[in-house]
């Protein structure tokens, strides 16, 4: 009994999804006379961990009478797209080194959820941020990716900043903890 009381909360709680994300638009793609119609949704929310990045996802979203009841299973596709949204953009290289998913949203009632993880390449000073869906027994190879680097615009590096003593400027970046030899991982 306990077990099954486990096993439904915890698909409740996929079913919710999670991170604090932004509602930015939508637009209707199907007219369903019942329910809500099937729509593109975009959404966006800042990096926890690097200071200066947001992300944006748009995703298809089906709506009718299923998404009613909450038994609809929304398609795979999605999109990402990443920016520089401050005057540099600022982390710890350590923290950043390992993938890690910055977003996670259930997209049918159970089983089945989009997410997006963030990948760094300490030695080009890039971040690398992929969205996919997968399933408990079958996931889909749909997916998209952005990037984000360091010099993709400029700070100056050859002065010194305000409060980088101790740190490792790059491009717009300002890096705590900068990984010592970047090739070897």
């Amino acid at each position: 009994m306990n077990r099954l009381l486990l096993l439904s909360a915890a698909v409740l709680l996929t079913a919710c999804g999670s991170g604090e994300t932004d509602k930015i638009g939508r637009v209707s793609t199907v007219f369903n006379m019942l329910g809500k119609n099937d729509r593109i949704e975009v959404e966006g929310f800042d990096d926890p961990d690097v200071r200066g990045v947001s992300c944006y996802i748009s995703y298809a979203k089906k709506g009718g009478l299923k998404e009613m009841v909450n038994l609809e299973e929304d398609a795979s596709d999605a999109s990402v797209s990443c920016v520089q949204t401050a005057s540099s953009i600022s982390f710890d290289e350590t923290a950043v080194r390992k993938p890690k998913e910055i977003f996670k949203h259930g997209t049918s009632f159970a089983f089945k959820s989009r997410q997006i993880v963030r990948y760094y390449d300490p030695k080009r000073k890039t971040f690398a941020y992929l969205v996919y869906s997968d399933k408990i027994v079958q996931g889909s190879p749909k997916n998209s990716l952005s990037v984000v680097s360091c010099f993709g615009s400029n700070l100056q590096t050859n002065m010194p900043q305000a409060g980088t003593s101790g740190k490792m400027l790059a491009g717009a970046c300002i890096i705590s903890n900068p990984i010592e030899n970047p090739d070897k991982r």
